[in-house]
């Protein structure tokens, strides 16, 4: 299938219906097959005792808990029927990870083609059967886990229903370190699963992105903003627009180049092929009856005369008629 580019929204609409919309409209714009947004029951999620990561403190303070800050960028669930419903009429994919089971029903009423699992839930064993039960496929992010971890996840959701399953490698930092990006290890889950694998990344760039296509991701997930300046946990680690555009035209050009995987002459350098090739041609004017030699042949362009691989079979054969020097020696010589 063709690579499957999904532009993470996530909370980084601020808590504003309107702005999620216009974010859904720039992502068909930039090209994106789909949008993704988090669905979730805050309360439901994070107890009041839960800290923010070192990353939402360094972005959005510490003046606030985890819950509070997050009480302040989710939908209920009539705001995301009607961000889906807006976001069929423009011809984007409506996407969202639910933090909770609730959420995971509400997600699975809207006949969505995949449900997305983020990393965090990747241990949450009663969330893993309500996501299976569904029957509805899902793209499981790995961020944080090891390939036991991912093995009894998947197993879970194999044993509760799910259909099918695109595993996405994953790094939760925001932004990661490239050196911890670890691109390859999608190659050892595709190996360990047997399922078709993907990225989401949190680089601050869109070179991991590139490189996870040429390396078999069938999906890519990226984390999008309007600007990157907004308050919130995850504009610093989001691509702008002008950004998003040139990373789904370079993931497309990237897609097409990887090509059939078989090596062959393609139907654009054809043309080239008489051009850049040569020919056995006279070194000097040969006359009618003389013997060829390596002192008078040499090979030159264009190559559509007789091919030096046959340099060998003409060796000492006798000329047919006269040459002149630079004009091709005849295929008809080879008797």
């Amino acid at each position: 299938m063709s690579v499957w580019i999904v532009a993470e929204a996530g909370v980084n609409h601020n808590g504003s219906l309107e702005l999620a919309k216009k974010m859904a409209k720039v992502a068909k714009e930039c090209g994106a097959d789909a949008v993704k947004y988090q669905t979730a029951v805050p309360e439901l999620v994070i107890s009041k005792y839960a800290p923010k990561a070192e990353y939402q403190k360094e972005t959005t303070g510490e003046g606030e808990s985890q819950l509070e800050m997050v009480r302040k960028l989710h939908f209920d669930f009539a705001a995301h029927k009607e961000l889906k419903e807006y976001c069929d009429s423009i011809g984007i994919q409506y996407l969202s990870a639910p933090f909770d089971i609730p959420s995971v029903e509400f997600l699975a009423s809207l006949d969505l083609p995949w449900m997305k699992v983020p990393s965090g839930e990747i241990t949450n064993l009663p969330y893993l059967e309500a996501v299976g039960k569904t029957g509805i496929p899902v793209i499981l992010s790995t961020g944080m886990s090891t390939l036991p971890e991912i093995e009894d996840a998947v197993g879970i959701l194999e044993d509760s229903g799910c259909p099918n399953m695109i595993l996405l490698h994953c790094n939760t930092q925001y932004p990661t370190p490239y050196e911890d990006a670890n691109l390859t290890a999608m190659i050892e889950l595709c190996r360990a699963f047997g399922y078709p694998v993907g990225l989401s990344d949190h680089t601050k760039g869109w070179e991991c992105d590139v490189a996870a296509v040429a390396l078999g991701a069938q999906v890519i997930e990226k984390h999008f903003t309007l600007d990157k300046t907004m308050e919130g946990p995850d504009h610093q680690a989001s691509l702008e627009p002008a950004e998003l555009k040139a990373m789904v035209e370079a993931v497309r050009h990237v897609e097409a180049a990887l090509g059939s995987g078989q090596k062959a002459v393609t139907l654009s350098e054809k043309g080239n092929k008489a051009v850049a090739r040569k020919s056995i041609v006279a070194a000097r004017p040969i006359a009618k009856g003389e013997e060829f030699t390596p002192d008078n042949l040499t090979t030159k362009r264009p190559g559509t005369g007789l091919s030096p691989m046959k340099w060998h079979e003409i060796l000492g054969r006798t000329a047919r008629q006269d040459y002149q020097e630079d004009q091709p020696i005849a295929p008809g010589e080879l008797g």
